[in-house]
């Protein structure tokens, strides 16, 4: 390890992770910014952490959907496919490695630095990748699955929300570019006293009926006969 590392403790960043490294160089290559070495005497055999990002965006996705498929056993693959989609974007990793404080750990040339490198969203994100690998690297699939629900457990509901209430407006732009038509949605029955109704809506698309569902009002079944209508749609031919 190089003078400008030898002397770090990782302990404060390993308590927030919830893990405590065997190892310490896999996590310091991971917090490593090309363009640190770039402009950095080190010892022979140091790298930046693009390798283990390209491991951590793995780890991520498997450890991720299997949250999604323990916390959500009744969605379909394309709801899943959503959410993740939401959780391991640049933005949601972004986010969870703000919560992580990660930036202030990151070894960035002057030139990032002096530029907000600390805070910008693709190196924020691209660090927690290689966090998640050097992890990976070190503990086994068992370490990070458990830093991975530590991470990403509180953010499962939020994102399953945000992208079930987005599925009208992601349907509308798909319709559009696929089929150059709007989504049409008809009550097709009503049930139940006022006070606790039930509403069948039926969705169709050029005349075609893709989703068919009820909720308890007329935005809740378009909602879910609109995820219906995705997954038809992205699971055709394109």
């Amino acid at each position: 390890m190089d003078d400008a590392t030898e002397k770090r403790s990782l302990a404060p960043l390993e308590t927030r992770l919830g893990y405590r490294f065997r190892d310490g160089a896999p996590c310091e290559t991971a917090l490593t910014h090309s363009s640190w070495l770039n402009e950095t005497v080190v010892a022979p055999g140091r790298t930046d952490n693009e390798r283990l990002e390209f491991l951590g965006d793995a780890v991520l996705a498997l450890m991720v959907s299997d949250l999604l498929m323990r916390r959500f056993p009744g969605r379909s693959e394309g709801e899943l496919t959503r959410v993740r989609a939401a959780l391991v974007s640049e933005h949601g990793l972004a986010r969870v490695a703000g919560e992580l404080d990660l930036g202030a750990w990151i070894l960035l040339g002057r030139g990032e630095e002096r530029t907000g490198g600390r805070t910008r969203p693709s190196i924020l994100a691209n660090t927690l990748e290689a966090l998640m690998g050097a992890i990976y690297l070190d503990g086994g699939p068992t370490a990070a699955a458990a830093v991975a629900e530590k991470l990403f457990g509180g953010a499962l509901e939020d994102a399953d929300r945000h992208a079930r209430l987005d599925y009208k407006s992601r349907l509308q732009e798909r319709a559009q570019a696929l089929l150059q038509v709007a989504p049409v949605y008809a009550v097709v029955a009503s049930q139940g006293p006022d006070h606790d109704k039930r509403f069948e809506i039926s969705l169709t698309l050029a005349g075609r009926e893709y989703g068919r569902a009820i909720g308890k009002s007329k935005k809740e079944a378009e909602q879910t006969a609109a995820a219906m209508a995705l997954d038809a749609l992205e699971g055709s031919p394109r």
